[in-house]
């Protein structure tokens, strides 16, 4: 398929429940209202990885630091053409093509996750000790982001993700560089920080399209042992909540009106210690990552709801498989609260859109992991170039099946196809790896679908064992071509798919399939053996008689420990 199939596709088959919101969000007791008093579900995505890249995102491991992927890149290809590739990204990775189908899909927000040098010199190398050196061109691209958000009727909500000397030690979160004081360590970074939300404020004081202001993404500080510990065991995180309060007081000199969002030390999840409501126009922010989607994972957060009589919004979440995102966003939206997912796009499969870096991006990769040989100047700059131009929207790959995990599903549990497809008079092939859309135990059942590793202590689960195509639990490998294969498909698991039949009739299913040890497939109870072997081969599943109008096949494991499914032939007879 491509890219513009995907994209059609999506836009006729899902749709959001919430009407269009008016005018600028404001807060009505527990609510977010628009401006003539209607509440408002934020739907939306972040755009992490844009103006503060992640190591992650990029498949770079442990090097999680912008400033320490952006001084490798020097040392490969040298200052200048890396100040080249990073203009690319900046001009390339978000356009208005993204904002504009965001909003077709369903999405109603936008968070923005800024680093502050995109916007300010960092304190130590302001020429002037104590003042403020702006960077335009930082606020001219927020400028075009709004004009983006406003023409396709989405808030855009403005997220302080990397402060003046960084927030956290969670280092790639901020881009913090441990050697230099934090921003709970430098009264200098705490003004820097106050007088840049004042520049926002009043650059933004007028816009309606402006959702709100999220003050400091994600505190993560032990005060007891600075350097250590992430504040989650914190009574008080005394410094954390006085900032906010500082700097909530500098916006309404210049701005009265918009949401201010503040978030508690531990990622945003620690409350201990906050102070009696010190703005009407306030929002509380909570973030939900691998942990349960019940009511007892969000119980705290709403009891504060109602005790401190203001709104909750989940302002980041995600990372994780389509069941899981279905849960967590079912959950929060049947309690009133709205979600913010992240991000839109990165290297990696378990997002709306997925960046194809490009053949040459892997030796750089490799290189700055330790694993392979430092790559040639010329083509290290080549293949960064690539990876800056494959982040444009035209470029990326789109995934229906996590848009229609996050905007049908909470809503709508059934299953659709994920290819429109027709059982007429000619064969027809359908690739394994397009199962229909769908929650677990509605279009497939996986024994693992979610990672929860929070909840339960342990490690990171896959969930798709293969990280590529689809993420759903089911697990997908990929041929040394390229072409996507079920793998892993074990005994208890199942996967539907659909189809519409033009004229009733009779047909034969068969399915390309492989199992070294052997194994027992099929579309009924009884199923057919897959010998033992490597190669694929076609066997014949079942003779059906389907009437004409909707129908459905389910391939099940029977009995199997390693059974690999390439696709599925009907052919009628």
């Amino acid at each position: 398929m491509t890219f513009r199939t995907v994209a059609l596709m999506l836009t006729a088959l899902l749709s959001s429940t919430a009407a269009h919101a008016e005018g600028m969000l404001k807060v009505r007791g527990t609510q977010i209202v628009d401006d003539s008093g209607r509440p408002v579900i934020l739907r939306g995505m972040g755009l992490g990885g844009w103006m503060l890249q992640e190591g992650y995102m990029l498949k770079l491991g442990e090097i999680g630091q912008q400033h320490r992927i952006r001084a490798r890149l020097v040392e490969l290809v040298g200052e200048e053409r890396t100040a080249e590739f990073y203009r690319a990204w900046l001009d390339n990775h978000t356009t208005e093509a993204d904002i504009a189908q965001m909003a077709k899909w369903g999405f109603n927000s936008v968070r923005l996750p800024i680093h502050f040098d995109q916007l300010t010199l960092p304190v130590d190398k302001e020429p002037v000790a104590g003042q403020d050196t702006w960077h335009e061109e930082g606020f001219e691209r927020i400028d075009r982001l709004l004009a983006w958000s406003k023409a396709n009727r989405i808030y855009l909500i403005l997220d302080l993700h990397a402060t003046p000397g960084g927030q956290g030690n969670d280092l790639a979160i901020s881009d913090r560089d441990p050697a230099k004081p934090s921003l709970w360590q430098s009264e200098e970074n705490r003004r820097k920080t106050i007088a840049l939300w004042t520049k926002l404020a009043e650059r933004y004081a007028k816009e309606p399209w402006v959702g709100g202001y999220d003050l400091i993404n994600e505190p993560n500080w032990s005060f007891a042992t600075p350097g250590k510990g992430n504040g989650c065991d914190e009574t008080e995180s005394k410094a954390v909540w006085d900032l906010q309060k500082r700097i909530t007081a500098a916006i309404r000199k210049v701005d009265t009106q918009h949401i201010v969002i503040v978030e508690g030390n531990c990622w945003g999840n620690n409350y201990k210690g906050l102070p009696p409501a010190w703005d009407a126009n306030m929002v509380l922010s909570f973030h939900k990552y691998w942990n349960r989607n019940d009511a007892a994972s969000i119980a705290e957060i709403t009891a504060l709801r109602t005790s401190y009589n203001r709104p909750i919004w989940l302002g980041e979440s995600g990372e994780n498989s389509n069941g899981w995102y279905r849960d967590a966003i079912a959950l929060v939206e049947g309690e009133g609260i709205g979600w913010n997912f992240w991000p839109l796009k990165k290297i990696g499969f378990n997002q709306p859109l997925e960046i194809d870096p490009g053949p040459g991006w892997a030796a750089i990769v490799a290189w700055m992991t330790d694993k392979g040989a430092k790559p040639e100047p010329d083509a290290a700059f080549a293949a960064m170039m690539q990876l800056a131009e494959n982040s444009r929207f035209d470029r990326n790959i789109a995934k229906p099946d996590v848009i229609d995990a996050m905007l049908r599903q909470p809503h709508d549990p059934g299953y659709r196809p994920f290819v429109a497809r027709t059982l007429d008079r000619a064969p027809l092939i359908i690739a394994a790896v397009d199962y229909d859309l769908g929650p677990p135990d509605v279009a497939y059942y996986d024994m693992v679908d979610a990672n929860y590793h929070v909840a339960t202590g342990g490690e990171r689960t896959p969930w798709n064992n293969g990280t590529t195509y689809r993420n759903d639990g089911v697990d997908i490998a990929r041929e040394s071509d390229g072409m996507p294969y079920v793998s892993d498909f074990v005994t208890g698991e199942f996967m539907r798919y659909s189809a519409d039949v033009a004229k009733a009739g009779r047909w034969t299913v068969s399915a390309r399939a492989r199992s070294a040890k052997g194994g027992r497939i099929g579309i009924d109870e009884r199923g057919v053996a897959v010998p033992a072997g490597t190669a694929w081969q076609v066997i014949k599943l079942a003779d059906v008689d389907l009437p004409a109008g909707p129908g459905a096949a389910t391939l099940r494991a029977i009995d199997c420990s390693d059974c690999e499914v390439a696709e599925l032939v009907f052919t009628p007879r």
